[in-house]
């Protein structure tokens, strides 16, 4: 193999600091080698040669040249065919490629752009357009050099990104699992009435909760919140949330009382809101606020006392089909420390329905972006009039989900009362 290396003495740069690079020329002429490395050595540049492009194959695989000066036309191989074939190897990084030609034909010049040359110089070549195109081409290395260590620090923080986020999935799926236990019961028969929940994250946790606690023998507390945002915060808040209105520590929740007969009483859904208002502004001071619609059932009148705060209209199914939505609205709970609520009143008949809901069910929006509203609940709630408890609220999903065609954009949950009647 006829090749040499020649290069100035240098540690690393010249006086401008400027990053001295290794070149390739291939020429089967050996004085115009010369001629162009005598030019390179003088602008300080260290120079590799080679007289034919197999040589030069070899060479680029080794050395890993940072520019080449190939001539076009050579015996055997051709400065096109080697271009070509360099790109089809690749290297662990770009090498320049200029094509030495008496070609002035744009066509020809077409043709070695496309096999992967990055200029070309007229030969006799000139010394400072040598040194011009030289210049040209360090700037694009350079370019490549930077984007190239960016690529790897950018693959280096996905690669951490990517850990982190499969680290953090793990653990939502396990909030998920717990939050789901805040819902022990997803039903239970009261004898006069039977109560069933459905709670369905749009994402691994969410911020609806829904849920039932005896307040004595002859009445029960229902009840559905909704939290606002998505996310950890808002499922750290149902948590809280749920130890407040928990069944089973009586003691704790906010809306039992001590009765004077030794067993508990409830306060009414308008102090409730209240009461929980200002635990929510006083004692969490969070930016969250919550909706929410709070139902006292007396399970041998079917007589029943609500609120609802900011929460979508509760519903009534009469056992003959019709439905009648109830409330006036209201403020949320957690947003303003002058918020007062209104009790509304109604009775159940035996067969009727009472629907507690989150406005993930009245909102979903099917795929031109109609939200599902008060007249599409109530369509749904028909059809599925003669199924009852888990079935009733599971055929009210799968409608759901037939409306709003996509993936739910909201958190989805409900609590239905259905009353048989003493």
């Amino acid at each position: 193999m006829k090749s040499s290396l020649k290069t100035m003495p240098t540690d690393g740069g010249d006086a401008s600091g400027r990053i001295l690079r290794t070149i390739l020329i291939v020429d089967d002429s050996r004085a115009q080698r010369k001629i162009l490395g005598a030019q390179l050595l003088r602008a300080g540049y260290s120079v590799v040669e080679a007289a034919t492009a197999d040589e030069a194959l070899v060479l680029c695989q080794s050395l890993l040249p940072d520019l080449v000066i190939s001539d076009w036309m050579m015996p055997g191989m051709s400065g096109l065919d080697f271009c070509k074939a360099l790109r089809e190897i690749g290297s662990a990084h770009y090498i320049y490629f200029i094509l030495l030609t008496s070609k002035h034909e744009s066509a020809e010049i077409a043709r070695g752009l496309d096999v992967g040359a990055d200029d070309f110089l007229t030969k006799p070549v000139n010394g400072d357009e040598l040194r011009a195109r030289i210049v040209a081409g360090t700037r694009i290395l350079r370019m490549e050099r930077e984007l190239k260590e960016k690529n790897l620090l950018l693959s280096s923080a996905l690669k951490e990104l990517q850990r982190l986020y499969d680290s953090v999935d793990r653990d939502l799926k396990e909030a998920r699992k717990l939050q789901q236990s805040l819902v022990r019961e997803r039903y239970r028969d009261f004898g006069n009435a039977d109560i069933s929940l459905l709670l369905r994250p749009s994402g691994h946790v969410g911020g609806d909760l829904v849920g039932f606690f005896p307040i004595n023998p002859q009445r029960v507390g229902v009840y559905s919140i909704d939290v606002s945002g998505h996310g950890i915060t808002s499922a750290l808040m149902t948590a809280r949330l749920a130890g407040y209105l928990s069944g089973s520590s009586p003691d704790q929740n906010l809306a039992l009382v001590q009765a004077d007969t030794g067993g508990f009483d409830a306060l009414a859904p308008e102090i409730l809101a209240e009461r929980l208002n200002r635990v929510i502004l006083n004692d969490m001071q969070v930016e969250s606020y919550v909706t929410l619609a709070y139902a006292d059932l007396n399970l041998e009148t079917g007589d029943v006392s609500l609120v609802q705060a900011g929460h979508p209209y509760p519903a009534i199914q009469r056992s003959g089909g019709m439905i009648e939505y109830l409330g006036r609205g209201g403020l949320p709970v957690g947003l303003f420390d002058f918020a007062t609520y209104e009790r509304v009143e109604a009775r159940l008949a035996p067969g009727d329905r009472l629907f507690l809901m989150s406005d993930g069910v009245t909102e979903a929006e099917n795929t031109g972006g109609l939200p599902l509203g008060e007249d599409g609940l109530a369509d749904i709630m028909k059809r599925c009039a003669d199924l009852r408890g888990p079935a009733y609220v599971e055929a009210l999903l799968w409608h759901l989900s037939g409306y709003a065609t996509d993936e739910f954009v909201d958190d989805v949950s409900a609590a239905l009362v259905e009353f048989r009647g003493p």
